[in-house]
């Protein structure tokens, strides 16, 4: 076990197409839900995990986003500029790589919360260990979750180690958009735009690939409908 990252990626540049018209003026990042905004609840948990310096990497309504967050003082904000082209999540993460630098950090997407009935991140910060895994997910139980209608992702192995879905019809766990990883595991992919999701099953191949679940209720919100929802079930604590 090792110490906790105390950098992180926080992944903000999507155009959020699935969120309008509530993003016909703002990025997804600025949607609020509770009377606070997606990404100042991801920030807020990162602050509370231990996390004093942020990249943030921002396209649609880029100059909104970043006057927001400059009023943050609570730790240091650096601004990854994806405005001339979406990089996805791993081109999004190497496009970073100078900014984020070389120790393990979190990466966070900003359209998840969640209600902690234990303490996710420092579950997840306490499993960290770079000399047996290159990656480890944040992960929830599909029963009881708002916003997502999968199937699910994997299976968690009694040794914390993950495993997709695969060929089985659906699965108990779904990733939460939350992980610990070395930056590293991007630098070998392709310039421009390039998803995360082969990187980690390469991982999960190589038994590089770890996880924990939550102990609580987490909400997707990525459409209007999963907003209201999450609403609610914010406001029923």
């Amino acid at each position: 076990m090792s110490a906790r990252p105390t950098t992180a990626m926080v992944l903000a540049a999507g155009l959020g197409t699935r969120m309008r018209p509530l993003t016909d003026d703002r990025p997804k990042a600025l949607v609020e839900v509770g009377g606070r905004s997606l990404i100042d609840h991801v920030l807020d948990r990162l602050v509370a995990a231990g996390v004093t310096r942020a990249v943030v990497n921002v396209h649609w309504f880029a100059d909104r986003l970043e006057a927001h967050l400059k009023r943050r003082d609570d730790l240091q904000i650096v601004i990854s500029d994806e405005r001339a082209e979406l990089l996805e999540t791993g081109g999004g993460l190497k496009a970073a790589r100078a900014l984020v630098g070389e120790d393990p950090i979190w990466v966070a997407n900003i359209d998840s919360l969640w209600i902690d009935r234990g303490d996710a991140l420092g579950d997840l910060a306490r499993l960290w260990d770079p000399e047996r895994m290159d990656a480890a997910l944040l992960l929830a139980g599909r029963e009881g979750s708002i916003g997502w209608p999968g199937r699910g992702d994997g299976f968690l192995e009694a040794d914390g180690r993950f495993r997709f879905r695969g060929e089985a019809p659906e699965a108990p766990l779904a990733y939460m958009g939350v992980h610990i990883t070395r930056p590293q595991v991007v630098d070998d992919g392709p310039d421009g735009p390039f998803s995360l999701s082969p990187i980690w099953r390469r991982l999960a191949d190589q038994g590089r690939l770890y996880a924990a679940v939550m102990d609580g209720d987490w909400m997707h919100v990525g459409d209007p409908g999963a907003r209201d929802a999450a609403q609610v079930r914010l406001e029923a604590g």
